[in-house]
């Protein structure tokens, strides 16, 4: 995997710096970069993941390429050698991680579409019956298989966390096509993808899309089925009634939340064992979905 890349920087225009992406303006196109950079409980941690922005990159590029029948994608490359001259100019550190895509008019709406009660999902299911204000069947367990996928839409908050939209406030903020649409294409993917992972024993419990306006049409844009944007369960040990193991980075979570952290800046060092752990876990999930 090389070296880990927690910082880049180019000499471009920096249209935005996130806590795992940082993005450049280019000539017709956006650079989006992955880096290493973990977050948990909104605090960025001191050390990265090896690999890991490599690992979300080549799972994007994968899953755009598959479900680009349903619905176009962003992406106009990941290779390093057709882009930039600021680009190329760091071409080693870069590769693998780098994205070149087309500008959008993003929606201000993330797309989500669950399959499984989990999360704040079983939380709220518990207390209301309901999932972001969709009603569900009685005596679900948790991590139970939803009857069929529910789209359960947030806002994108720049700062702190995202909040449930009914379809409702999507409607008022969109208008009634383009929810439809955000709906259904959501819907769709979800659908494709998780059929392609469950024939390779992974169920896809949920994921979140972003989607943009190009002259008109609905684009996916940002990721794609990541670890970072979905929660992927190992049908092997999957059992209903209780949590799950997911593929991400809920190996780093667990270690903070038993390491007497307050979940305030600055957060603790992690031990190397953890993080070796995650870079595991996130080169498994890559390894069984992309083969």
């Amino acid at each position: 995997m090389g070296e880990t890349v927690l910082n880049v920087d180019l000499a471009l225009p920096r249209r935005a710096s996130g806590k795992v992406r940082e993005i450049f303006l280019a000539e017709q196109g956006l650079i989006l970069v992955s880096t290493d950079r973990l977050s948990a409980f909104d605090v960025i941690l001191r050390q990265g993941i090896p690999g890991r922005g490599i690992v979300l990159t080549r799972l994007s590029e994968f899953w755009f390429g598959r479900l680009k029948h349903l619905c176009p994608n962003h992406l106009v490359t990941t290779d390093v050698a057709a882009m930039p001259g600021a680009v190329r100019q760091q071409a080693d550190r870069l590769r693998g991680r780098t994205m070149f895509v087309h500008p959008l008019d993003i929606v201000p709406v993330e797309c989500v579409v669950r399959g499984y009660l989990a999360g704040s999902g079983w939380k709220e299911y518990g207390l209301s019956g309901t999932v972001c204000g969709v009603p569900l069947p009685a005596g679900l367990p948790e991590s139970g298989k939803l009857p069929e996928p529910i789209f359960t839409p947030t806002t994108k908050a720049h700062e702190g966390h995202d909040e449930p939209l009914t379809y409702e406030e999507v409607e008022q903020q969109v208008g009634a096509h383009t929810a439809a649409r955000l709906r259904d294409t959501s819907i769709a993917l979800y659908r494709a993808g998780a059929d392609y992972a469950a024939e390779r024993g992974i169920l896809l419990a949920d994921t979140k899309f972003e989607f943009g306006l190009r002259n008109g049409e609905l684009v996916l844009a940002d990721e794609a089925l990541t670890p970072d944007s979905s929660r992927y369960w190992d049908a092997a040990t999957y059992e209903p009634g209780r949590s799950q193991d997911s593929f991400d980075k809920q190996i780093v979570r667990d270690w903070l939340e038993q390491s007497g952290w307050d979940k305030r800046p600055p957060p603790p060092d992690l031990p190397d064992q953890i993080v070796a752990k995650a870079a595991r876990r996130y080169t498994e999930i890559a390894d069984r979905l992309m083969g």
